[in-house]
């Protein structure tokens, strides 16, 4: 407990400094960004010269971090406390590769990885996959990995749950009911839906009203328990949690689902020092997941990590947030803190 609370007082003068940091050299950061040749949809603070659609790591070696601790997060999709324990082996791994300490960071929200990135106090994540899109552009995160097969499959589709008891048989059923999406950025609970459902004959927030519930397990519980009519969610959370039983399938009924998408994206801050980036996604893509947490909880879906590309494998997930009007912005990003509404 003492540890945890010395860890946030270091935390908050940090970002305190950090404040003060970003008054002192906001002329000169400025006059850095007008140099840029190219940036693309990323925030003015970072540069794309080569292209390939995230932030470029600095010129300027004094500018890169050389943290001794390193601080690691997953998303915020379920009680964080738990995935602390199914990334403990990895996390141990990760220190020994890096000869770094490194400590978990359990985020209450997608705006709170990103943020905590963008502000330099988490330095490797793992972000959802809308959310992915708000930490590249907003952050300097560079996704370079995602969880997968051996013969280099991954992914999950959107499905759209409703009770076994309700007579909600297809999309069009949906309106006027009480549907729970997500959060405005999470792509399987909120993003695809509004691009998708259309040509299946509904409408979010035209023929239903939206009730953000905040995390996919709240929306999935939120069926379970009839509190919702129908909730699109990620099949890989779903999988999940029947796999715990926490909720049945046998109460449940998938009356649609999409195309595969990406999962959770794992990266690092684009200002590490690229000796250590290069350490940590060496960490990644060499740890073995045999008797380990990670094999326990997503065993299932995958056995390893595996290499991606944010300009290649987000491509339809940039594309289906364009065609919804997404701009990543601050504004733009408090959607992402959206709690639970009964």
């Amino acid at each position: 407990m003492k540890d945890t609370v010395l860890f946030r007082r270091l935390c908050w003068l940090g970002l305190v400094a950090a404040g003060a940091l970003a008054l002192i050299c906001g002329p000169v950061s400025a006059v850095a960004a007008d140099t840029c040749t190219n940036r693309g949809t990323l925030d003015v603070k970072y540069c794309d010269e080569n292209g390939d659609l995230v932030a470029d790591t600095p010129k300027d070696p004094s500018q890169w971090l050389n943290p001794d601790t390193l601080v690691f997060s997953y998303t915020p999709v379920e009680d964080p406390s738990v995935y602390e324990n199914v990334f403990s082996e990895f996390m141990d791994y990760l220190a020994q590769k890096t000869g770094k300490k490194v400590r978990w960071y359990g985020a209450e929200s997608y705006a709170a990885q990103v943020e905590a990135m963008r502000s330099g106090r988490l330095h490797v994540a793992g972000i959802s996959t809308g959310p992915t899109c708000f930490g590249v552009n907003l952050a300097g995160y560079v996704p370079f990995s995602i969880m997968g097969k051996e013969d280099g499959t991954f992914g999950y589709k959107l499905q759209v749950i409703t009770h076994k008891d309700t007579d909600i048989n297809a999309l069009k059923d949906m309106k006027g009911r009480k549907i729970a999406h997500v959060t405005p950025s999470s792509n399987s609970g909120n993003q695809a839906p509004r691009a998708l459902f259309k040509a299946q004959g509904v409408e979010p927030d035209v023929d239903y009203k939206v009730n953000y519930s905040g995390k996919h397990d709240n929306s999935i519980m939120g069926v379970a328990n009839k509190d919702y009519d129908a909730a699109p969610v990620a099949s890989s959370v779903l999988d999940r949690m029947v796999q715990k039983g926490v909720v049945k399938m046998d109460d449940l009924r998938v009356i649609w689902e999409s195309k595969l998408f990406p999962t959770t994206s794992y990266g690092y801050i684009y200002n590490l020092d690229p000796a250590l980036a290069e350490k940590i996604v060496d960490a990644f893509l060499t740890f073995d997941w045999k008797g380990t947490g990670l094999e326990t909880e997503f065993g299932k879906q995958a056995d390893r990590f595996i290499p991606i590309t944010y300009e290649n494998h987000w491509s339809d997930i940039r594309t289906i947030q364009k065609t919804n009007g997404v701009v990543y912005s601050d504004e733009a990003l408090k959607g992402l803190k959206v709690k639970k509404k009964k």
